[in-house]
This record gives structure tokens, C-alpha cells and sequence, in this order.
């Protein structure tokens, strides 16, 4: 792939400074013109704002159409250049203010990696529209706490975007995940490499949803089933082939691959599963699976375990976890099977939920809280993050951090005058207040609750 970087790029020690003195400005002063219309007098520093002109060509979905990108910092331009842009999403697609996901290309229409702001260059992007989540910071909060624990999270920005010269609000634009040296760092499995130790990675696997959308098309082309029925569950959960792609995966890699899955699983579910050599810790990245339970606990998230759900394998190397994804209506935004309390363990959202719908929980987690040595091994996890980077004050100084960026760059007020939805349900809110800050305190208050409440839960476990 051809590679750039960007021109006119402030440098990063500047970009640092303008975020981190964004806590110290004033809130933006109202005033009124002639008309007593409110008029928003914006502190100097504002959110980088994204334009982009797709030529009276609309965006759609699953086919990306040319257009036209450019980035500001501070009013100096910073990128201008083609992409390639689609809408995307799930049952977000149904929201008015969409999601898109945009390629980098060149002037003759080819890939071209870019480093946007302080991210490493690539072409795969996403521009992310909260919506429903009306506090706006549900996804950055949980890519950051990934990161604050050590583990690989897309990288994320606030920033505003306009489409064809019509504002549409505050956006995060966000890494896609790939199979990346700076993402997900895996090797790069070729065509070729069909048997022995080349063919034992890299992979990554999704639990989620079919590329075909609602209709949950699954097929042998595109993923594989497990062979054990999760519990409290009436459908089996399904693998997708993410990389390599449902396109170039080969047989003998397919094989490889659903067959590890499938001998962790039987491991797993064995009389032995305790067994350090022949049980599941054989086939697992045991950390990862513990860090990733506790994060998707502590947001209680309706999709966590079940769909947006990423599993990787490198060369030679056990299965793990994550990366996260997905968590705009984690940390109390959901109304759905009792998932917005503070009291509920989601990994056995089966129990609650007629069974998982077509989307259930694997049976890994109940499994594995069966052993002794786990337990103690995720109660010490959880004491060590508790004591740092999941802190109930680390979080809410975050937050505080969020709040003021969006506030105090005028940001808040344009997004929310151009998305009047504060005081009004959207699906699937559990909570609707009426103010921004109704919405902030609400986070902050389902959060104390939430960690009060795994702190007894995990030590009892």
C-alpha cells in the first residue's frame, strides 16, 4: 500500500497542550443578536473539524462512493484528500445522525495510508455518531480503560463533521479493526500457509451478527458453529471469519482455525477442564479472557460476550480475547432484559433473556468461574485494577475530562442544537434526562453503583 503523511500537521507537543489546557478555559459565553437568537461565543480552541463534500452523490450502505475529505486543526488545514465513504452499523443504521466507515485513497483511486493527528497511518477509518448514547463518551470511556489496563484499543478522537455543507455534529473518529502492525498485531497469514506451524496464525474471529445484516445469514462460506449449546440457550453461537476475510480464508486454514475453537470448547466442557495440560488453559490466553470479562462486566454492556465480540489467534500462540468494541449502550443505556442495573451479572444474560435470542452467550464464562484457580486469578486481577486504572476516581476524572472538551469547545451546544433529543427517549434508553448534565450524572451515579456492587460480587464469587 502506498504511504503518506500528512502536510502542515501541528506538532504533537502543540496538540497535547491544546487538549490538556482544554480542562483550564471557560465555558462558553451565550449571548443574543438582534433577533434574541443565542449566539455561541466559542473559546479559541475547538474540536478538529472534518468536511466532507461527496459531489451530490448520497451515502449508502455496504457500497462506498467517492468523495472529498478535509480535516482542520485549530482552522489550519491539516488533510485534504479522496476517500472512499459508506454508511455502517447495525441497528444504528435506523438513527438519523448515521455512522461511516471511509477509506483513504490516492489520486488514482487506490488505498492510501494516512496518519491522522497522533494515530499511525492506515486507510481504514471510522467516523462514529453517538446518538442514542446521549452523553456521547460511552465508546472513548471504554477504548480508554482498555488501554489504561495494557490492552490494544482503537485509538479515538472527538471531533465535529459537516457533510455537504450541513453540520452533523459531534463524532469519534475511531481505528477500524484490522489486522494491523499498530492494531491488532498479528501475522499477516498467507494463501499459502496451509499446514504445520504456518498455518497456526494469524486469525480473528468475530461473535457477532452476519455481514448480511439483520437477517443473520450464516454459512460455511462465512463462518463456523460450535458444537456446544450454551446454556440456557436455544440457538448454538457462530464464528465469523474475519481475517483472513471469508474471501481468501482457505479450506485447510478453515479447518485449522474451527478446529482449535472447537478442541478449547471440548477442553473446556470436559471432566478435566481444571487440567493445566490438557484443559482449556491449554488453548487460551487465560489473562486476556479475565481482563475481558471484567471490563464487559463493569460496563455491563447488552452486546458484550455475545455480539461485537472479537477473538484473535497468533502464529504459534493461544487464543484470546478481545479487542473490545462496541459499547454505546453499555454503563446503564439500555432498557433491554434488565441490562441497565447495576446488579445483574451479564455473562448469564441467557438466564434473563429468552435464552440469548439468536445471539447467545458462549457457555466459556459460567464454565470457567467453575475453577478455583480462576477465580483467584480474576479476584486479583480485579484488586490490582480497582487500585489504579478502575478506580471509581480514575473513571469519573475522565468524564470530567470529556465533559469539559466538548463543553468548553462549544462543541456540546452545536450537536445538541442540531440534534434536539435531550428530554426525549430514544431506543433503547433506560434513562432520559433532560439536561446534558442530567445525562453525566446519571453515568457517573450508574457507575459508583455498578462497582460497589461487582467489588462484593467478585470477592464472593
Amino acid at each position: 500500500m502506498k504511504k503518506t503523511y500528512l502536510t502542515q500537521k501541528l506538532p504533537l507537543i502543540v496538540t497535547l497542550i491544546s487538549i490538556l489546557s482544554c480542562s483550564d478555559d471557560p465555558i462558553p459565553e451565550v449571548t443574543e443578536n438582534e433577533e434574541n437568537t443565542p449566539i455561541v461565543v466559542v473559546s479559541e480552541d475547538q474540536l478538529p473539524q472534518i468536511e466532507i463534500n461527496t459531489l451530490g452523490i448520497t451515502i449508502e450502505d455496504e457500497y462506498k462512493i467517492d468523495a472529498v475529505m478535509t480535516i482542520s486543526e485549530d482552522e489550519t488545514e491539516t488533510f485534504n484528500g479522496k476517500i472512499a465513504i459508506e454508511t455502517r452499523g447495525s441497528s444504528s443504521q435506523t438513527f438519523p445522525k448515521k455512522s461511516y466507515g471511509f477509506e483513504t485513497r490516492d489520486a488514482t483511486n487506490e488505498d492510501l495510508d494516512v496518519a491522522f493527528f497522533d494515530f499511525p497511518e492506515e486507510e481504514d477509518w471510522i467516523l462514529y455518531a453517538p446518538y442514542s448514547d446521549k452523553t456521547l463518551i460511552r465508546n472513548i470511556l471504554m477504548h480508554d480503560l482498555s488501554k489504561d489496563i495494557g490492552r490494544y484499543s482503537s485509538r479515538t478522537k472527538f471531533v465535529e463533521v459537516s457533510i455537504n455543507d450541513s453540520y452533523k455534529g459531534i463524532y469519534i473518529l475511531m481505528e477500524k479493526l484490522k489486522r494491523d502492525k499498530n492494531r491488532i498485531n498479528i501475522n499477516k497469514l498467507k494463501i499459502d500457509e496451509n499446514s504445520g506451524t504456518s498455518v497456526t496464525g494469524g486469525y480473528i474471529l468475530k461473535i457477532d451478527k452476519s455481514d448480511i445484516g439483520e437477517g443473520a445469514v450464516y454459512n460455511s462460506t462465512n463462518s463456523f458453529v460450535s458444537k456446544h449449546h450454551p446454556n440456557n440457550a436455544y440457538e448454538k453461537v457462530r464464528f465469523l471469519y474475519d481475517y483472513p476475510s471469508k474471501d481468501k480464508i482457505t479450506t485447510q486454514q478453515k479447518n485449522y482455525i474451527s478446529s482449535y475453537v472447537a478442541n478449547f470448547e471440548d477442553a473446556l466442557a470436559s471432566v478435566n477442564f481444571t487440567n493445566p495440560t490438557i484443559g482449556y488453559d491449554a488453548y487460551i490466553n487465560t489473562e486476556s479472557f479475565i481482563d475481558y470479562f471484567l471490563l464487559t462486566e463493569l460496563s455491563n454492556n447488552v452486546d458484550g460476550f455475545r455480539i461485537s465480540t472479537w477473538l484473535v489467534k497468533d502464529k504459534n500462540e493461544k487464543l484470546s480475547m478481545g479487542p473490545l468494541w462496541d459499547y454505546n449502550l453499555a454503563f446503564g443505556n439500555d432498557d433491554f432484559c434488565n441490562n441497565g442495573a447495576t446488579n445483574v451479572w451479564q455473562h448469564r444474560q441467557n438466564e434473563r433473556c429468552g435464552g440469548g435470542g439468536p445471539w447467545p452467550i458462549p457457555f466459556w464464562w459460567e464454565r470457567l468461574l467453575e475453577d478455583p484457580n480462576y477465580k483467584i486469578k480474576l479476584k486479583e486481577r480485579w484488586l490490582e485494577l480497582r487500585g489504579g486504572a478502575l478506580s471509581e476516581s480514575n473513571i469519573l476524572r475522565k468524564i470530567d475530562t470529556y465533559q469539559k472538551i466538548l463543553t468548553n469547545t462549544g462543541a456540546l451546544e452545536r450537536n445538541f442544537n442540531t440534534w434536539p433529543i435531550l428530554g426525549e427517549y430514544i431506543w433503547p434508553n433506560i434513562y432520559v434526562g433532560n439536561t446534558y448534565q442530567e445525562e453525566i450524572t446519571h453515568l457517573e451515579d450508574w457507575i459508583k453503583d455498578r462497582i460497589y456492587w461487582l467489588d462484593i460480587s467478585i470477592k464472593n464469587l
